[in-house]
């Protein structure tokens, strides 16, 4: 079965290169858009995208933004200049720092870390990490943070300064994507998202903030998939093969420690498996887990489903209004 299933999520990126043209080609047609924006993380999702941007309308049409803020890592922005010149598309360099600053993103942040933390200065490193749901237990976060001298400290998050923290950061994702869509009407362009298959399906993205977009390139694909692009799209190599981060918050922070279950190899396998009905005893044979575990892993994908799906939600409306209708046709 499990060989099956690795043959399952490799792709003939050729023909799914083509294919993600066209359809980006026929997207912009129906919207009556001239070319794309893409935010540039230094991350292989974006980059990908990037390189799917001008397969659809050729480099002169695409522009990229990278936009770092005092959290983000000092390597983004250079892996993120590296796609952009591989590329040969214009791009500019946005500091959100400062709009950050002005909204009280920071201030926010720190007021919930200094309720776990009385003595946290707002010079610390921090990070939150999701703890328990493989062991058996409710999944929680905890916050982490680092003292300038190397100490580490770590507590279990209260729900009103998780929510806070979250809220708080979540302003880095929003205020980036109003950035792009600025520069998408000033240039009569389209906004790009870039969320693979786990991260759609799970609801890891921010509402208005990189959950939105006018297309979605790689929605459908899982992550090794995309990782596989990137090797024919001829990225920076340390782009094609970036290990996946939030790059969130000033601790460097895998997606698996705040979000998933398991790294997002394995992620890939036990979503394509459930997607598939394959029994749970088969995925702990392949991840190396015991059956129980894969049950929990399962449930996890199912629940982040449910709880997330106000993530994918369109407005409510008090009654329809048929001649406008949600998706262009």
């Amino acid at each position: 079965m499990f060989k099956l299933i690795d043959e399952a999520l490799r792709l003939d990126a050729g023909a799914e290169v083509e294919r993600i043209r066209k359809g980006m080609q026929k997207a912009l047609q129906t919207m009556r858009r001239r070319g794309l924006v893409v935010g540039i993380s230094g991350g292989v999702d974006s980059g990908v995208c990037a390189a799917l941007c001008v397969e659809a309308v050729g480099r002169e049409r695409v522009f990229g933004l990278l936009m770092p803020e005092k959290d983000s890592s000092g390597a983004s922005v250079e892996l993120g200049r590296q796609v952009a010149e591989r590329l040969g598309i214009d791009y500019a360099l946005e500091d959100i720092a400062p709009t950050l600053e002005a909204v009280g993103c920071y201030r926010w942040r720190d007021e919930a870390i200094r309720s776990v933390f009385p003595e946290y200065d707002g010079t610390w490193k921090n990070k939150i990490v999701i703890q328990g749901g493989l062991d058996g237990g409710f999944n929680h976060f905890n916050l982490v943070v680092e003292k300038p001298d190397g100490e580490r400290l770590e507590s279990r998050l209260p729900l009103k300064a998780y929510l806070q923290i979250v809220a708080a950061t979540n302003y880095k994702q929003r205020t980036r994507k109003a950035i792009e869509y600025f520069h998408a009407d000033r240039l009569n362009y389209a906004v790009v998202g870039t969320p693979n298959r786990l991260e759609y399906d799970q609801g890891f993205f921010v509402k208005n903030g990189d959950g939105s977009a006018d297309i979605k390139p790689i929605a459908h694909l899982y992550k090794s998939q995309v990782y596989q692009l990137a090797q024919f799209l001829d990225l920076p190599e340390a782009v094609a093969t970036a290990k996946p981060t939030t790059d969130t918050y000033s601790l460097e922070q895998g997606q698996d420690e705040f979000y998933f279950s398991l790294p997002y190899d394995k992620m890939d396998l036990a979503l394509w498996s459930l997607n598939n009905d394959v029994p749970a005893a088969e995925l702990a044979s392949k991840l190396g887990i015991t059956e129980e575990q894969a049950e929990r892993v399962y449930a996890d994908i199912a629940s982040k489903r449910k709880t997330t799906r106000y993530q994918h939600a369109l407005p409510v409306l008090m009654e329809a209004v048929p001649e406008i209708g949600h998706a262009l046709t």
